[in-house]
């Protein structure tokens, strides 16, 4: 990512960039010809099976990276997008020129209501000033054309799944599409998911927009090179699956398969709570548990991450054995854990859901497992924080709803595993909803289709 400061020139920006260069982007060209379809009529130009995941525009790598810093924090005047770029203003002027011509950013006119729109800037960053702008005319904020291209994010859980149309912003074209299916084995699954995709392509047609450039789907698992599956539990697959290339010639669209807790740190990277955060984790409660960490704007590239491999952290030393026979490790804050114990507690068969119901009407042994299970949750926050020193830890999962009952004993796990002259964690509970790990997936193939 390019510097924050403001003070790079160009020479020391080619440096880092080394496939820049900063005069007219005179060879530009757009690799992806969309154009207006209809669902039924709709077929691939060429095999999508063998097609890579596609980019919007060929050009220098700071080209790309001024496309993608419009993205995130447009409607973006030039001089402030030139400061945070290291930039001078010729060299931005050249390469935005380019940008505009090829129709993949625009300019907003200074009356126009949404160039007022600011969205927050890199942390620590503090635009300056000109004189000389001061006494100009009032500039043009500039920012992507996001209904120029449409995409398609899918999540899969177990024996469900969603999908939802978007733009180049992320932002949702129609409704969200689910489908529950029995048969999990790869190619019936392929199968499956051909019919969210046909459903989303349905509302894309109805907003009037281009067909998809690419299908973004998550999973719970272990993935390589945004194609391959190679360990996925909720799944029950054995042996590796290049699901990707299946998915592409099964739909006939370019298809990207990804990790799903990489894809939400992703998304909230590019579009939501970490834009602009330098380092910043997200941790996930659900049936398992998921911690990943993001610097300058990209998720930490680590092999095994996908592996759980935080899961048997200690939070409780006097907590239950998990699995594999730790005493009081992080597993205990996953459903079937926290729905074992809850059973112990009562003497009887109960599910996560009864004891979520429980805890909402204030029963007093779920209530006493929700304490103890926050408590639990803030030392694993604290120890995450002590030792990644993320600027801001994000909260996500489907079982996150718990934890705002009870933020107190949170803080009070966090507090009993830092030094108490350490700064307080800054803590994000997020929303979650199924959609937002779907858009989570389609923003893999966004960033991958500006950033080429």
């Amino acid at each position: 990512m390019p510097s924050f400061n403001g003070h790079t020139s160009e020479n020391d920006a080619a440096r880092r960039h080394p496939g820049s260069f900063f005069g007219t982007e005179s060879s530009m060209r757009l690799t992806s010809n969309v154009s207006r379809f209809s669902v039924g009529s709709f077929q691939p130009e060429e095999d999508a099976s063998e097609q890579p995941l596609p980019s919007w525009f060929s050009a220098s790598s700071y080209t790309h990276q001024v496309a993608a810093d419009i993205l995130q924090y447009g409607p973006i005047a030039r001089t402030t997008l030139a400061q945070l770029l290291g930039l001078s203003q010729g060299a931005l002027s050249r390469i935005t020129s380019d940008l505009l011509h090829y129709g993949v950013i625009e300019e907003l006119d200074p009356e126009d209501p949404d160039a007022s729109i600011q969205k927050p800037l890199p942390l620590g960053f503090i635009p300056k000033e000109s004189g000389g702008e001061r006494r100009g005319r009032p500039q043009t904020a500039l920012r992507i054309r996001k209904n120029e291209r449409t995409f398609i994010g899918i999540n899969v859980r177990g024996n469900s799944a969603l999908a939802t149309a978007l733009n180049v912003a992320c932002e949702e074209l129609g409704e969200v599409h689910i489908v529950d299916f029995e048969d999990q084995s790869p190619r019936q699954l392929c199968k499956t998911l051909t019919t969210l995709v046909n459903e989303c392509l349905e509302d894309i047609r109805n907003a009037g927009l281009s067909k998809p450039v690419a299908v973004g789907i998550s999973i719970g698992g272990h993935t390589i090179n945004d194609s391959t599956v190679t360990f996925a539990p909720f799944l029950h697959w054995d042996g590796s699956v290049n699901l990707a290339s299946m998915m592409s010639e099964e739909c006939g669209i370019p298809t990207g398969i990804f990790n799903d807790l990489d894809s939400l740190l992703h998304y909230e990277c590019w579009f939501e709570a970490g834009v602009g955060i330098p380092r910043f984790a997200v941790v996930t409660m659900g049936a398992g548990l998921g911690y990943s960490l993001a610097q300058n704007g990209q998720p930490i590239d680590y092999g095994d991450k996908s592996y759980g491999l935080i899961a048997h952290t200690l939070v409780d030393p006097e907590g239950p054995r998990c699995y594999q026979g730790h005493k009081g490790c992080a597993e205990c804050l996953t459903n079937d854990s926290i729905a074992e114990q809850y059973s112990q507690n009562l003497g009887r068969t109960t599910s996560f859901d009864d004891f979520a119901h429980d805890a909402r009407h204030g029963v007093p042994q779920a209530t006493q497992l929700l304490n103890r299970t926050c408590f639990r949750l803030g030392v694993f926050i604290a120890t995450v924080a002590n030792i990644a020193m993320p600027q801001k830890i994000l909260v996500a999962g489907e079982s996150s709803f718990i934890v705002r009952m009870n933020t107190e004993s949170i803080r009070k796990g966090i507090e009993s595993y830092r030094h108490s002259q350490a700064a307080p964690v800054s803590l994000e509970i997020l929303d979650d909803t199924w959609d937002r790990w779907a858009s989570a997936a389609a923003s893999r193939v966004i960033s991958r289709y500006i950033l080429g």
